[in-house]
């Protein structure tokens, strides 16, 4: 396992994170044991960063990590979670108000509930789940978390994109107001690079990369058949089960193979390596419901540098979509 520096804290991270998603059961049914064995299993191969949400599972995500850590004690574990706004609506406005999203005594309660659940005294990483791009310009909730940092209930604060707007971060890295931004980044998504990633680089903000493999797309591995396997509650069945979603993704899928073929023969590892490449990231964070995925997604984790030829050509399968 590789490790990178996390902005501006001392902390060394695992390149490859844990993404806690999928343990709320969102992303079809999970087996709370198992996950937790993954988790274990996941730290033992060199993962030291878990992420979730207090809206993942409604806390189910949160309990199901905070149990594993209690199971731990071979290395230190970092845990970063979010929590939401009191009303989370207007996220694509510029001109909608940060103000009033985030007061003390909600986030105080957030927070409170969270540790409880990761049965935990101090949260390594509270992010904010939802941005607005006058949060820049509208504090409050800064000085609100700043109150929670000094009371030792949090060590770091991070923000977490909405996954069609990696532009609203550009002013929050410019000024390095947090230590972490959150953004989605992928062989699709690569808006990122034009300026979000640039210039948390300059002010040393640490840059987590999510949904390296697509929601799965990228793992290379989906047919026509794949969509008739999820339920119905399935996120991915929500999401690809409309307006053409699933065979526009395929058709796109099968192009990014034939560029990255003369490079890699999988297009997994290709994806994760991809999200990787830029020097701002400083880790991403697939989801894992099990060993078998933790080996798939730590075993490219070696150093190795990303072929420049490849990024260049890759460009062309930029493809800005928000199916959530």
């Amino acid at each position: 396992m590789q490790y990178r520096s996390f902005g501006k804290t001392d902390w060394q991270v695992s390149e490859i994170g844990f993404g806690g998603w999928q343990l709320g059961g969102t992303w079809g049914e999970v087996d709370d044991r198992e996950s937790i064995e993954t988790l274990l299993y996941a730290f033992e191969q060199g993962i030291n960063f878990v992420d979730t949400a207090a809206l993942y599972g409604a806390g189910r995500s949160e309990t199901v990590i905070g149990k594993a850590l209690k199971q731990w004690s071979d290395s230190r574990i970092y845990t970063a979670t979010k929590i939401p706004p009191t009303v989370w609506n207007q996220q694509m406005d510029n001109e909608s108000p940060m103000r009033g999203r985030y007061p003390l005594v909600h986030i105080r309660h957030q927070v409170e509930s969270s540790l409880k659940r990761l049965n935990t005294d101090c949260i390594d990483l509270i992010q904010l789940h939802g941005w607005y791009h006058r949060g820049a310009y509208e504090l409050d909730w800064l000085e609100a978390l700043n109150t929670l940092k000094l009371e030792g209930k949090v060590a770091h604060i991070g923000v977490s994109l909405h996954d069609a707007r990696p532009d609203q971060g550009v002013a929050l890295a410019q000024l390095g107001l947090v230590d972490s931004i959150q953004v989605l980044f992928n062989i699709f998504e690569q808006e990122p690079l034009d300026e979000l990633l640039p210039e948390a680089e300059k002010s040393n903000t640490a840059i987590i990369a999510r949904v390296p493999l697509d929601s799965g797309s990228l793992t290379g591995t989906w047919s026509h058949d794949t969509l008739k396997q999820w339920d119905a509650t399935d996120k991915r069945h929500q999401m690809y089960a409309k307006d053409g979603n699933f065979e526009a993704t395929l058709q796109r899928i099968d192009a990014i193979k034939q560029t990255c073929s003369p490079h890699f023969s999988n297009l997994a590892e290709a994806a994760l390596r991809y999200a990787l490449h830029p020097s701002a990231v400083s880790l991403t964070i697939p989801g894992m419901r099990n060993k078998h995925e933790v080996d798939l997604n730590t075993r490219h984790s070696d150093g190795n540098a990303f072929p420049a030829a490849l990024v260049s050509a890759l460009s062309a399968h930029a493809w800005k979509h928000s199916f959530y």
